[in-house]
This record gives C-alpha cells, sequence and structure tokens, in this order.
C-alpha cells in the first residue's frame, strides 16, 4: 500500500524509517509546508514524490494511507483535508485536542465512508494479546489493583509547553497510562479523581489518575513531563503480580507469585520500531472494507477524550478556542 506522511518531523521519520521495512507498505509522498524540508526527506527515507503543501498530497490520486505527524493541536484540521478527499487516514495520537473535535472528524468519515483510526501504538502491539492472554491464564488470580507510571523530562519541548499546540502532560504521555488500564480493567470506570500541576502558561506538567471500578478494582495512574519514571505498570492480582516494563514500548512482562517470587518472564517480539503494528492493521481493515480498527474502535477514541477533556476541565487547562 502507497503511504503519504503528513508532516516531516521526529515522529514522521521514525515512521518513514518503518515503513521502509515492511513488505506490505511503500514511501510514497511526504508532504511538508516547507517544501524543501518535504524534499530533503524524501532523499533521506526514499519517497517517490515530496509536497511543499499539504493540498498537493490529498490530491495525489496514487496516496493509498496518509499517516498524520503534526502536532494534536493541528490534528483536527489535517485528518478533515484528508477525509474531504477520501484518503484513509491514521492519525497519530492524541486523535485530536478534544471530544468534540473527535466526534466531528468520526462522524465525517463514516458520512464519506473513508477510513480512519488513532495512532495509538500499545493498543496494536503483540504485547497487548500477551498481557491478555496471561491475565486470562489466571496465572496472577484475579486482577484488583493496576498502577502506572510514565515520564520524561520534556517539560521545555514546544510541543509540551505551549497551550496553542494542546501542550501538557496528560495528551502528550497522560494517555499512554489510561490507556493500558483501560486494556486491562475497561472504560466503565465508576469514579475518577485526579490532580494535576500545572506550568504558568496553564498547562499539566505532571498529573495523577485515580480510575475507581463498580466491581472493586482500582488504577493509579501517573504522568510527569518533570522527571524520569521507571515507566513500569504492575497488574496485581490475588495470586501474584505482573510487571510490564515500559507501558509505552513493552519489553518484557515478569510474573511474580505470593511469595514475590519471579515464576515467568515473557520477552515480546522483536520488531522494527513499533509503529509497523499499526500501519499493519489499519491496512488489514482497509482491504477488508472496514472504516475503523478493531484494536482501537472510534468508540474508544472517543471516550478516551471524553476522560481527558473531563480531566483537563477540572485542573482548568483549556486550549485556546476551546469553549468548555
Amino acid at each position: 500500500m502507497k503511504i503519504g506522511i503528513l508532516g516531516a518531523g521526529k515522529i514522521a521519520s521514525i515512521m518513514a524509517q518503518t515503513i521502509g521495512k515492511m513488505e506490505n507498505a511503500t514511501c510514497y509522498a511526504v508532504a511538508s509546508r516547507d517544501e524543501a524540508r518535504a524534499k530533503g526527506f524524501a532523499d533521506t527515507y526514499g519517497f517517490e514524490k515530496a509536497y511543499g503543501s499539504y493540498e498537493a498530497l490529498v490530491k495525489d490520486e496514487e496516496v493509498e494511507l496518509i499517516y498524520i505527524a503534526t502536532p494534536h493541536s493541528h490534528h483536527y484540521e489535517h485528518a478533515r483535508l484528508c477525509i474531504e478527499h477520501g484518503k484513509a487516514v491514521l492519525c497519530e495520537k492524541a486523535f485530536t485536542r478534544n471530544a468534540k473535535e473527535a466526534k466531528e472528524l468520526l462522524a465525517l468519515a463514516k458520512e464519506k465512508g473513508v477510513f480512519i483510526t488513532e495512532a495509538i501504538w500499545t493498543r496494536f502491539m503483540p504485547s497487548r494479546k500477551i498481557i491478555n492472554d496471561l491475565l486470562a491464564s489466571d496465572i496472577i488470580g484475579r486482577p484488583m489493583t493496576l498502577t502506572a507510571n510514565l515520564g520524561y523530562t520534556i517539560a521545555h519541548k514546544e510541543r509540551i509547553a505551549e497551550p496553542a499546540l494542546a501542550g501538557g502532560a496528560l495528551l502528550d504521555i497522560g494517555l499512554y497510562p489510561l490507556n493500558f488500564a483501560m486494556m486491562v480493567f475497561g472504560s466503565d470506570f465508576d469514579e475518577i479523581t485526579s490532580t494535576a500541576i500545572l506550568s504558568e502558561k496553564g498547562v499539566d506538567l505532571q498529573n495523577s489518575i485515580t480510575l475507581s471500578y463498580k466491581t472493586g478494582e482500582m488504577a493509579v495512574l501517573n504522568s510527569t513531563t518533570l522527571a524520569l519514571s521507571d515507566r513500569q505498570g504492575i497488574i496485581s492480582g490475588d495470586k501474584g503480580y505482573m510487571v510490564i516494563e515500559n507501558i509505552n514500548n513493552c519489553e518484557r512482562i515478569r510474573i511474580f507469585n505470593t511469595e514475590r517470587q519471579e515464576i515467568k518472564c515473557v520477552e515480546v517480539p522483536k520488531q522494527i520500531t513499533g509503529y509497523e503494528y499499526e500501519v499493519e492493521a489499519a491496512i488489514k481493515a482497509i482491504q477488508a472494507g472496514k472504516l475503523e480498527c478493531e484494536e482501537m474502535p472510534h468508540q474508544e477514541t472517543i471516550r478516551v477524550m471524553e476522560i481527558m477533556d473531563s480531566l483537563r476541565k477540572e485542573w482548568g487547562v483549556r486550549y485556546p478556542g476551546e469553549a468548555f
């Protein structure tokens, strides 16, 4: 499948490296507002076409799937442009700034009969099935608590610092612990409590979120742009616990018994970068005539955005032009 990349930044580079090593995807076209940058990107990663505008990319009839690699603040605009030109979309997380934008995009895609999915890679990785299978095997018993920590010293980066770019910890990294909890315990929690530390510009620099479920499970989720964290996820049951090393790109899963002795260690399969799984899922869905990926259904994208909206509203984090 011929892939177009909208944007030519760091994350676009990783995707280009990935596609270049895949058998069922081709580095076909890249677009940037800076034509020289697009041409340099194309030369580096072996793309056939380079465009100095996003409009030119979506008008290229050869492009079959467009990966959106621009800041969160621009996802709505760029995804809408793709949909209106009938182009299938793989949109980098966070899908949009808020649930309102997400609902509008998904409604438009449905109306036009165009495929679109959110590229939150942890939803597509093999580690997800490995974790689910281990839990189903009853190896740690009934899972009751979950903790997840994700932190990087990135508060100084423009995409984090600026409200105009939909910055903050939550939309950039906080959605990983949130998605991790939802993949394990589901999204039907009974109560959510949280706290956050804001910057002078009004974006969250770090936050802590607790989800409480009607059936007794609890998830405690922390994300920060001010410090490094162990990136671990721990799922605890009545027969032991499971340690997921790096919830953002799982490396291995270790199982401990009630004596806190390690009884099993599962290494995840070798990968190109990890991005290949979302691309493969998108291609499979498109070829099957579907408008979404089963790994990240549209309703789940909306649910995540609604949760993050409610958290930001509670913290007083608002992006330019938002109504709430």
